[in-house]
């Protein structure tokens, strides 16, 4: 019988997963880990955890938990808060998969005794030629291979996906019908590991925030910001400045940001500046290997949840120009670029370094 390590967070689509592996005769263990401590009760870990352990007693299968906040904060958060001292919008998330539940946690797995490792994410793994496909799961809505982007051959060699062909609801009426305590709980959100919680009060724990001015483009003060780290390209709230005097009465949003001068620029209305025409990605990860052609056609996502978008690509040494078929709104450096082709094999991705206008 072979072994199953299912990466158990206290979620439906996890516990779901661990069901069905043992359903399909798999040795299943589930392995929660501990990615984030905090004494103020804003991290829902020990929440999560009680979920856990009904779960896995109502499924009946042995569970264990593991700590990784060392890693996770040497690997993962250094980078996030480095990010955002750049004036970038970082994904924690992408990064977490690939220093963390595909990192650490496949090496414990392996410890325990696992022929494989299974997470709840909605996506499919296909096996051809001795490599490994990632393509988009049966769920369009719920597809997470944008998060899985930077993913290596050797981490995804030994994975299963247990809800690739499953939507979402399938997922809520199993959970009902096996009574799990946590069939009705809310899909998680906000920062990987770290959850819900005010953003900007959280930053301003580990970043020293220094106001500014907030500018037009024409070089009109407008307000004030609170700190240029708080807000992202396209933003449209939180900016207090709606009610100015003599503005078109439209919303504003923010257009870009100027680290020299500590500025804040916005613009009113839908204003053609933040429609940029290419991009430029660096730290490229492809799967499962990269391109034979320098350039070709494929479609992208520049955020997740976002419709793919038709583009060109270009290979330049370490870098790679993706070239927009339709000018793209509000495309933020640190964010991640991710490439699929016509049948949802994900191609891989890379780091927004520059937004071209």
């Amino acid at each position: 019988m072979k072994t199953v390590v299912v990466g158990i967070s206290g979620g439906v689509d996890s516990s779901v997963s661990a069901y069905l592996l043992k359903k399909q005769g798999y040795r299943v263990i589930g392995l929660f880990m501990v990615n984030w401590e905090e004494k103020d009760g804003a991290c829902t870990a020990e929440e999560d955890y009680e979920d856990v352990k009904r779960v896995c007693n109502k499924i009946g299968i042995p569970y264990f938990t593991v700590n990784y906040t060392k890693e996770y904060y040497e690997n993962v958060f250094k980078h996030f808060l480095e990010e955002y001292k750049k004036g970038r919008t970082p994904n924690p998330d992408v990064l977490c998969n690939r220093e963390i539940k595909f990192g650490p946690f496949l090496e414990q797995a392996k410890k325990l005794g696992a022929d494989y490792i299974a997470t709840g994410h909605y996506a499919k793994l296909e096996e051809k030629d001795g490599k490994y496909y990632l393509r988009k799961a049966k769920d369009l809505n719920k597809d997470q291979t944008y998060f899985l982007n930077q993913l290596s051959q050797d981490q995804l060699k030994d994975v299963i996906f247990p809800l690739a062909d499953i939507e979402k609801p399938e997922v809520r009426r199993i959970a009902e019908e096996l009574e799990l305590s946590n069939a009705k709980k809310k899909d998680s959100t906000g920062i990987c590991f770290i959850g819900e919680r005010n953003f900007k009060k959280f930053l301003q724990t580990y970043l020293p925030a220094q106001k500014g001015l907030i500018k037009t483009l024409n070089g009109e003060v407008v307000g004030e910001h609170d700190g240029l780290m708080y807000y992202t390209l396209g933003q449209r709230r939180g900016l207090n400045i709606g009610g100015k005097s003599g503005g078109t009465g439209e919303r504003w949003f923010v257009l870009d940001k100027d680290l020299k001068t500590n500025t804040l620029i916005v613009s009113q209305g839908e204003d053609d500046a933040l429609f940029s025409k290419a991009l430029i990605a660096t730290e490229f990860n492809w799967i499962p290997e990269k391109p034979k052609s320098s350039t070709f056609n494929a479609f992208a996502k520049f955020r997740y949840r976002q419709p793919d978008q038709a583009v060109k690509v270009t290979l330049a040494g370490d870098k790679v120009r993706i070239d927009f078929a339709e000018r793209q709104r509000a495309v933020t450096p640190g964010q991640y670029a991710v490439l699929y082709d016509e049948n949802g094999y994900c191609l891989g991705g890379g780091v927004i370094d520059e937004v071209i206008f």
